[in-house]
C-alpha cells in the first residue's frame, strides 16, 4: 500500500486547533496508510500508543528545516508515494530532499502564520520557495487566501479547513453536569473556550462583564483553558469586584468540552489581531464547535474568524478591541433567549450542511492523489470548507 507521510510540528498531545486539524486528517485515512513524523511532546509516547498509525517522535520539542530533521523526514518518505506538511512554513523547505526519496505528491497545509509570513518581506521569500515545491497549498478561507495568492500560484491554492464532529459536539451534551460540579444553576452562562492568550480577547470579555452585569445582573462568564494569561485574567477579574460571576476552569480534558460548550448559552471569543498584522486569528474551529452544541456566537473580526460565522444568522461579529461593542452583543443575545436560541439552531444547521468531518476528509483523500484536484470541486461550500478530530486534547 502507497503510504502518506505527515511532516508536522502541530500533533497531539501538543494543545491547539491546528494540533487537532491534522490529527484528524490523519485519522480519517487507512491506518496502514499513515506515518507521521512530529517533536516530541509531554505525554506522548501514551498518546502514540492509542494511535492506530505509526508516529515518529523527533527528540525536541520544536522541529525546524536543519539537516538532522531533513534525514530522518527523508528516511521516513522511502516508500511513501505522499507528503503531508501539517504547516508550511517553515517545515516546507524540506519537500524538494523529499522528492529525491521518490515523493510524488507534496501537499502543504497553512494556517493564520503562513498569512503573517506573507507581510514580511524575507519570510514571503522563503513562504514562495515553499510555494514552489508543492502540488497543492491548502487555505482556511478568503482570508488567508488573499494573503498566499501573491506568494503561491493560483493553480495551487485550494480550500481545506478544519471540520466539527457532530456526534461529539451536540446539544445536551453534559452542560447540566457541569453546571453542577461549578455551582452555576440556572445563571445566564457566556463561555469561551480556548487557549488563554491575548489574540483571543479573554481580557476584552473580563473588561466587558461590568457592562454586561448591569443588565444582566445574575450572568457568569465561564473561561475554559489554560495558558501564559490566565493569572493576569483572575487579577483583572478581582480588580473588577467581578467575584463569582467569572469562572477560570484552567485546562481541562479534550473529551469533556462538549460538556462545557454545552453549559453556556452563549459562546463568545473577540479575538484581535495583534502586532501590526502577525498576530492574527486563522479561522477559530471553537466558534464551529460552538455552532455545533447549539450556541450563538459572539466573533471577533480578526483575519479568517468571520469565515466560522454568518454575522446576524448564527451569531455576531464585533470588534475584538471593543470591550464596549463586545457588551452590547453580549448582552443583545442574553437578553433575547428566542432570538439566541433561534442562531444557534441555525448554527447547527450550518454545521450539519457544510462543516462535517466526512466532507473534510473525502476532501483531503482527493487531494492526496496525484492528479487530484487543485480547485473547489463538487460538495464543497464558497464559503468554508470543513475540523476536528478524536482523541485530541486541546487546553
Amino acid at each position: 500500500m502507497d503510504r502518506t507521510l505527515f511532516v508536522t510540528n502541530d500533533f497531539p498531545p501538543r494543545p491547539g486547533g491546528i494540533q487537532a486539524f491534522v490529527h484528524g486528517l490523519a485519522s480519517r485515512l487507512a491506518p496502514a496508510s499513515v506515518v507521521v513524523y512530529a517533536p516530541k511532546w509531554k505525554g506522548c509516547e501514551a498518546f502514540d500508543a492509542r494511535q492506530p498509525y505509526e508516529v515518529v517522535r523527533h527528540p525536541t520539542s520544536l522541529m525546524l528545516p536543519t539537516p538532522s530533521v531533513a534525514r530522518r523526514a527523508a528516511e521516513l518518505a522511502r516508500g511513501c508515494r505522499t507528503v503531508v506538511f501539517g504547516a508550511a512554513a517553515p517545515l516546507g523547505l524540506l519537500a524538494p530532499a523529499l522528492r529525491d526519496e521518490g515523493v510524488r505528491r507534496v501537499v502543504m497545509l497553512t494556517h493564520g502564520h503562513e498569512a503573517s509570513w506573507a507581510l514580511l518581506p524575507v519570510a514571503r521569500d522563503v513562504l514562495r520557495r515553499i510555494g514552489d515545491a508543492a502540488d497543492v497549498v491548502t487555505y482556511l478561507g478568503g482570508y488567508t487566501r488573499r494573503r498566499l495568492a501573491p506568494q503561491i500560484p493560483d493553480t495551487k491554492l485550494v480550500r481545506l479547513a478544519p471540520g466539527v464532529d457532530t456526534s461529539v459536539f451536540h446539544p445536551g451534551a453534559g452542560g447540566a453536569r457541569v453546571r453542577v460540579s461549578l455551582g452555576l444553576g440556572e445563571r445566564p452562562v457566556v463561555v469561551c473556550v480556548s487557549r488563554l492568550v491575548p489574540r483571543k480577547g479573554q481580557d476584552t470579555l473580563v473588561r466587558a462583564w461590568p457592562l454586561v452585569r448591569a443588565r444582566i445582573p445574575d450572568a457568569v462568564l465561564l473561561l475554559v483553558g489554560g495558558g501564559p494569561s490566565r493569572g493576569a485574567l483572575r487579577r483583572l477579574a478581582e480588580r473588577a469586584g467581578l467575584g463569582d460571576s467569572v469562572v477560570l476552569t484552567g485546562s481541562v480534558p479534550w473529551a469533556d468540552l462538549p460538556s462545557y460548550y454545552d453549559a453556556g448559552d452563549v459562546f463568545a471569543m473577540p479575538c484581535r489581531t495583534r502586532l501590526g498584522g502577525l498576530d492574527v486569528e486563522g479561522l477559530g474551529i471553537v466558534y464551529l464547535e460552538a455552532s455545533a452544541t447549539g450556541l450563538p456566537v459572539v466573533a471577533g473580526a480578526s483575519g479568517g474568524a468571520p469565515d466560522a460565522v454568518r454575522h446576524g444568522e448564527t451569531g455576531l461579529v464585533v470588534d475584538g478591541t471593543s470591550h464596549e461593542e463586545v457588551a452590547a452583543a453580549l448582552v443583545e443575545l442574553l437578553a433575547d433567549p428566542v432570538r439566541a436560541r433561534a442562531m444557534g439552531e441555525r448554527g447547527r444547521a450550518w454545521i450539519e450542511e457544510e462543516w462535517r468531518w466526512d466532507l473534510v476528509a473525502a476532501r483531503f483523500a482527493a487531494l492526496l492523489t496525484p492528479g487530484g484536484p487543485a480547485e473547489e470541486g463538487p460538495g464543497v461550500p464558497p464559503r468554508a470548507v470543513p475540523g476536528g478530530g478524536p482523541d485530541r486534547p486541546r487546553q
